[in-house]
């Protein structure tokens, strides 16, 4: 399958970057019933040039408040952006972010973003660059409802040709722009003096001014895993919360969150303790409701607790209820998201039975305490894009781009 292939060679070259910066071999991935055997010098750089001339997948769409559906697509080296309203029946003529072509990160684990906030659109992205797992984190916003965009900006303060990518993004009421994303700028200093560094790091950059300009950069943590997706949500106060996956220890590969208040203190969130000598590709997602809830779901494979799991945290990260696990391991379950409307939580996951890749689906009526049992919301036989769930009207929808029908847009009903 196209999609398992494609998962193969991003997992075969993040470990390729971990295993030569650490000097030891890859361990087994998700998906996988061998060892990925990590790529040499040669090797990479053809994988990267293969993967920035791949056609990409990566939709992600969002609604605003009052109801249109926005979309950011990568197209022959361009940010397209359109909108729907009529529930993406119809789009609008797509309107190109980037007047200069430029590679950009497009797969399930680095794709665009594009929120919408008081009429302000917002995207972000990684730039790839021409080396092997490098890139930058650019931003670029439209003020007259997304009929022109302003020049993109690099956000990292690092100009290095080094790894700089998978960000997040957070928009909250007052203006305020967050971007965070993993970093390889103290990976790069340690080498240079010979010194060990594990992982990334995670850093992040705020703006005040709706993303005018942006502060410097700040390190939020040390020792992140290199190529997990980096996720975000904003609380009801308009604080961004960051949810990562992390190294613990020797290799031990869980997960961390942080509020970025004016003191961010990360804290553990999950205790799977998986060891694994390598990124498995596979990052987490969270969601924070107007109660001020957080929904978090994430991958791992411990030696206890293995497959895909949900929790939650009401006292801001200090205590996390009992993870609770689903999705079906024998069809490979993997790349959850996360969506919560109060009391109403929905989450929605990817599966693979040997023939068609499915979008199962399970939502929850009482904050997660209890929860319906799973059930497809979508299939496909060709490739497909990882699934993302979006609010609209007080709605939960599924977005999936799958290469034989386009982008799948699926209200989810409680029954």
């Amino acid at each position: 399958m196209k999609t398992t292939l494609a998962f193969l060679l991003f997992a075969a070259n993040c470990l390729a970057g971990t295993a030569l910066a650490a000097g030891s071999p890859a361990k087994m991935e998700h998906g996988t019933s061998s060892p990925v055997t990590p790529a040499q010098p040669p090797e990479r750089e053809k994988i990267w040039q293969a993967t920035l001339a791949k056609p990409s997948l990566a939709t992600t769409t969002t609604f605003d408040a009052g109801g249109r559906l926005w979309r950011v697509l990568v197209r022959e080296n361009q940010l397209r952006v359109s909108h729907s309203d009529d529930g993406g029946k119809i789009f609008s003529t797509p309107v190109a972010v980037n007047g200069t072509p430029e590679h950009i990160a497009g797969d399930g684990e680095n794709r665009p973003k594009i929120l919408v906030r008081n009429g302000i659109v917002y995207l972000s992205w990684t730039q790839a660059l021409g080396k092997p797992m490098t890139g930058h984190i650019r931003f670029s916003r439209s003020l007259d409802g997304g009929k022109t965009f302003s020049p993109p900006v690099t956000v990292n303060d690092d100009a290095q040709i080094i790894s700089h990518r998978f960000e997040a993004m957070g928009v909250n009421d007052q203006g305020q722009v967050t971007l965070a994303w993993l970093d390889k700028r103290d990976l790069a200093a340690a080498q240079k003096e010979g010194r060990p560094y594990a992982g990334a790091a995670v850093y992040y950059a705020v703006s005040g001014d709706n993303g005018a300009s942006f502060r410097p950069n700040l390190k939020l943590a040390d020792h992140s895993c290199e190529c997990c997706r980096v996720a975000m949500a904003v609380e009801p106060d308009g604080t961004p919360v960051v949810f990562w996956r992390h190294i613990y220890g020797q290799n031990t590969r869980d997960f961390a969150l942080a509020r970025l208040d004016e003191k961010p203190m990360p804290v553990r969130a999950t205790h799977d303790n998986w060891q694994v000598d390598g990124c498995p590709h596979h990052g987490g997602a969270i969601s924070i409701g107007p109660d001020g809830v957080y929904h978090l779901v994430w991958f791992n494979n411990g030696p206890e607790r293995h497959g895909l799991f949900y929790g939650s945290s009401s006292d801001r990260g200090q205590t996390f209820s009992t993870p609770h696990a689903f999705g079906n391991e024998d069809t490979q379950a993997g790349h959850p998201h996360v969506l919560s409307l109060g009391q109403k939580i929905f989450v929605a996951w990817k599966e693979f039975d040997g023939k068609e890749a499915s979008i199962q689906a399970m939502h929850s009526p009482d904050g997660g305490r209890s929860w319906s049992a799973p059930r497809r919301l979508a299939s496909t036989a060709g490739a497909s894009d990882h699934p993302l769930l979006i609010a609209g009207q007080d709605k939960a929808y599924l977005s999936w781009q799958t290469e034989k029908d386009g982008l799948r847009l699926v209200e989810i009903v409680q029954p």
